[in-house]
Protein backbone atom coordinates (compact mmCIF):
# COMPACT_ATOMS: atom_id res chain seq x y z
CA UNK A 1 0.00 0.00 0.00
CA UNK A 2 1.44 3.40 -1.00
CA UNK A 3 0.72 6.99 0.03
CA UNK A 4 -1.19 7.36 -3.26
CA UNK A 5 -3.39 4.37 -2.37
CA UNK A 6 -4.23 6.05 0.92
CA UNK A 7 -5.24 9.24 -0.88
CA UNK A 8 -7.14 7.91 -3.86
CA UNK A 9 -8.67 4.75 -2.44
CA UNK A 10 -9.36 5.70 1.17
CA UNK A 11 -9.61 9.42 1.92
CA UNK A 12 -10.93 10.52 -1.48
CA UNK A 13 -13.62 7.82 -1.28
CA UNK A 14 -14.50 8.70 2.34
CA UNK A 15 -13.64 5.21 3.61
CA UNK A 16 -13.19 4.65 7.34
CA UNK A 17 -9.46 4.16 8.01
CA UNK A 18 -10.26 2.26 11.21
CA UNK A 19 -12.30 -0.35 9.34
CA UNK A 20 -10.77 -0.48 5.85
CA UNK A 21 -8.48 -3.47 5.31
CA UNK A 22 -5.13 -3.19 3.53
CA UNK A 23 -6.28 -5.95 1.15
CA UNK A 24 -9.08 -3.66 -0.04
CA UNK A 25 -6.78 -0.87 -1.21
CA UNK A 26 -3.35 -2.37 -1.89
CA UNK A 27 -1.63 -2.09 -5.27
CA UNK A 28 -1.22 -5.32 -7.22
CA UNK A 29 0.11 -7.34 -8.92
CA UNK A 30 3.73 -6.99 -7.81
CA UNK A 31 6.23 -5.90 -10.46
CA UNK A 32 9.05 -8.37 -9.97
CA UNK A 33 12.66 -7.80 -11.06
CA UNK A 34 16.00 -9.50 -10.36
CA UNK A 35 19.13 -7.89 -8.79
CA UNK A 36 21.16 -7.97 -12.06
CA UNK A 37 18.84 -5.36 -13.63
CA UNK A 38 20.70 -2.23 -14.79
CA UNK A 39 19.36 1.13 -13.58
CA UNK A 40 17.99 2.11 -16.99
CA UNK A 41 16.30 -1.24 -17.43
CA UNK A 42 14.71 -0.83 -14.00
CA UNK A 43 13.61 2.71 -14.91
CA UNK A 44 11.98 1.53 -18.13
CA UNK A 45 10.22 -1.31 -16.32
CA UNK A 46 8.91 1.09 -13.66
CA UNK A 47 7.49 3.48 -16.26
CA UNK A 48 6.07 0.77 -18.53
CA UNK A 49 4.45 -1.16 -15.68
CA UNK A 50 3.41 1.98 -13.76
CA UNK A 51 4.45 0.97 -10.27
CA UNK A 52 7.20 0.30 -7.77
CA UNK A 53 9.56 -2.59 -8.34
CA UNK A 54 9.93 -5.55 -6.01
CA UNK A 55 13.31 -7.30 -6.06
CA UNK A 56 13.29 -11.08 -5.64
CA UNK A 57 16.34 -13.25 -4.97
CA UNK A 58 15.91 -17.01 -5.33
CA UNK A 59 12.15 -16.60 -5.11
CA UNK A 60 12.31 -14.55 -1.89
CA UNK A 61 11.41 -10.88 -1.44
CA UNK A 62 14.66 -8.92 -1.00
CA UNK A 63 13.66 -5.26 -1.38
CA UNK A 64 11.65 -2.55 -3.13
CA UNK A 65 12.86 -0.01 -5.69
CA UNK A 66 11.16 3.41 -5.80
CA UNK A 67 11.58 6.39 -8.11
CA UNK A 68 13.57 8.13 -5.36
CA UNK A 69 15.97 5.17 -5.21
CA UNK A 70 16.57 5.40 -8.96
CA UNK A 71 17.24 9.14 -9.11
CA UNK A 72 19.80 8.85 -6.28
CA UNK A 73 21.80 6.52 -8.53
CA UNK A 74 21.11 8.25 -11.86
CA UNK A 75 24.46 8.41 -13.69
CA UNK A 76 25.65 11.27 -15.86
CA UNK A 77 24.70 10.44 -19.44
CA UNK A 78 23.47 12.17 -22.61
CA UNK A 79 19.91 11.51 -21.44
CA UNK A 80 20.50 13.11 -18.05
CA UNK A 81 21.61 16.37 -19.74
CA UNK A 82 18.06 16.85 -21.08
CA UNK A 83 16.32 19.87 -19.55
CA UNK A 84 13.54 19.40 -17.03
CA UNK A 85 11.16 21.64 -19.01
CA UNK A 86 10.39 18.77 -21.39
CA UNK A 87 9.33 16.40 -18.61
CA UNK A 88 7.96 18.48 -15.74
CA UNK A 89 4.43 18.03 -14.46
CA UNK A 90 2.10 20.83 -15.50
CA UNK A 91 -0.67 19.90 -13.07
CA UNK A 92 -0.15 22.24 -10.12
CA UNK A 93 -2.80 22.42 -7.41
CA UNK A 94 -2.68 25.26 -4.90
CA UNK A 95 -4.57 25.61 -1.62
CA UNK A 96 -4.87 28.29 1.03
CA UNK A 97 -3.04 27.78 4.31
CA UNK A 98 -6.35 27.87 6.24
CA UNK A 99 -7.80 24.74 4.60
CA UNK A 100 -7.79 21.61 6.74
CA UNK A 101 -5.50 18.67 6.12
CA UNK A 102 -8.55 16.43 5.64
CA UNK A 103 -10.01 18.65 2.91
CA UNK A 104 -6.63 18.98 1.22
CA UNK A 105 -6.06 15.20 1.34
CA UNK A 106 -9.47 14.59 -0.22
CA UNK A 107 -8.70 17.16 -2.93
CA UNK A 108 -5.35 15.51 -3.67
CA UNK A 109 -7.07 12.16 -4.00
CA UNK A 110 -9.73 13.49 -6.35
CA UNK A 111 -7.21 15.41 -8.46
CA UNK A 112 -4.82 12.42 -8.35
CA UNK A 113 -1.83 14.57 -7.39
CA UNK A 114 0.83 13.76 -4.82
CA UNK A 115 1.29 17.30 -3.53
CA UNK A 116 -0.22 20.76 -3.30
CA UNK A 117 1.39 24.17 -3.07
CA UNK A 118 0.27 25.94 0.11
CA UNK A 119 -0.25 29.68 -0.28
CA UNK A 120 -0.18 32.42 2.34
CA UNK A 121 -1.58 35.79 1.26
CA UNK A 122 -1.67 34.45 -2.32
CA UNK A 123 2.08 33.75 -2.18
CA UNK A 124 3.50 30.18 -2.33
CA UNK A 125 4.77 29.44 1.17
CA UNK A 126 5.21 25.67 1.35
CA UNK A 127 4.30 22.26 0.00
CA UNK A 128 2.13 19.51 1.48
CA UNK A 129 2.69 16.00 0.15
CA UNK A 130 1.13 12.56 0.48
CA UNK A 131 4.15 11.57 2.57
CA UNK A 132 3.44 14.44 5.01
CA UNK A 133 -0.09 13.12 5.36
CA UNK A 134 1.08 9.59 6.09
CA UNK A 135 4.09 10.23 8.35
CA UNK A 136 2.87 13.31 10.23
CA UNK A 137 -0.84 12.66 10.57
CA UNK A 138 -1.87 9.06 9.97
CA UNK A 139 1.05 7.43 11.80
CA UNK A 140 0.98 9.90 14.70
CA UNK A 141 -2.85 10.08 14.85
CA UNK A 142 -2.81 13.86 14.67
CA UNK A 143 -6.19 15.53 14.04
CA UNK A 144 -6.97 15.97 10.36
CA UNK A 145 -8.79 19.25 11.00
CA UNK A 146 -5.37 20.91 11.45
CA UNK A 147 -4.82 23.86 9.05
CA UNK A 148 -2.55 22.70 6.25
CA UNK A 149 -0.43 25.82 6.68
CA UNK A 150 0.74 24.47 10.02
CA UNK A 151 1.54 21.07 8.49
CA UNK A 152 3.25 21.87 5.20
CA UNK A 153 6.98 21.78 4.54
CA UNK A 154 8.33 25.32 4.53
CA UNK A 155 10.14 27.25 3.28
CA UNK A 156 9.50 26.00 -0.23
CA UNK A 157 12.54 24.44 -1.92
CA UNK A 158 12.70 25.40 -5.60
CA UNK A 159 15.01 25.40 -8.61
CA UNK A 160 15.07 27.40 -11.84
CA UNK A 161 13.36 25.99 -14.91
CA UNK A 162 15.79 24.96 -17.64
CA UNK A 163 18.18 22.91 -15.50
CA UNK A 164 19.13 19.40 -16.60
CA UNK A 165 17.39 16.33 -15.24
CA UNK A 166 20.72 15.30 -13.69
CA UNK A 167 20.94 18.62 -11.82
CA UNK A 168 17.34 18.21 -10.66
CA UNK A 169 18.08 14.66 -9.50
CA UNK A 170 21.10 15.85 -7.48
CA UNK A 171 19.07 18.61 -5.80
CA UNK A 172 16.23 16.25 -4.93
CA UNK A 173 18.58 13.56 -3.61
CA UNK A 174 20.52 16.07 -1.49
CA UNK A 175 17.34 17.64 -0.08
CA UNK A 176 15.60 14.25 0.39
CA UNK A 177 12.56 15.41 -1.57
CA UNK A 178 10.55 13.81 -4.36
CA UNK A 179 8.99 16.96 -5.82
CA UNK A 180 10.81 20.09 -6.92
CA UNK A 181 8.86 23.25 -7.91
CA UNK A 182 10.48 25.05 -10.84
CA UNK A 183 10.65 28.83 -11.07
CA UNK A 184 10.26 30.81 -14.28
CA UNK A 185 9.90 34.61 -14.29
CA UNK A 186 9.77 34.60 -10.48
CA UNK A 187 6.72 32.32 -10.42
CA UNK A 188 6.21 28.57 -10.02
CA UNK A 189 5.88 27.32 -13.57
CA UNK A 190 5.74 23.56 -13.04
CA UNK A 191 6.82 20.77 -10.70
CA UNK A 192 9.30 18.01 -11.54
CA UNK A 193 8.83 14.76 -9.62
CA UNK A 194 11.13 11.81 -9.04
CA UNK A 195 8.92 9.77 -11.35
CA UNK A 196 9.20 12.45 -14.08
CA UNK A 197 13.00 12.14 -13.86
CA UNK A 198 12.85 8.36 -14.08
CA UNK A 199 10.62 8.64 -17.14
CA UNK A 200 13.05 11.07 -18.79
CA UNK A 201 16.01 8.79 -18.10
CA UNK A 202 14.10 5.72 -19.31
CA UNK A 203 13.51 7.10 -22.80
Amino acid sequence: MTERDLLTRVLACNLDMEKTLVSQVMSYPLIKICPPFEIREAARTMINKKGRLVVFVCGNLAGIITASDLIREMPESPESSLVVDDFMTKKIVSVNEDETVLDVAALMGKKRVGSVIVSRDKTPAGIFTERDLLSTFIVQSRPLDTPVGAACTAPLKTAPAGISIHEAAKIMAAQHIRRLPLIKKKKIAEIITARDLVEAYAK
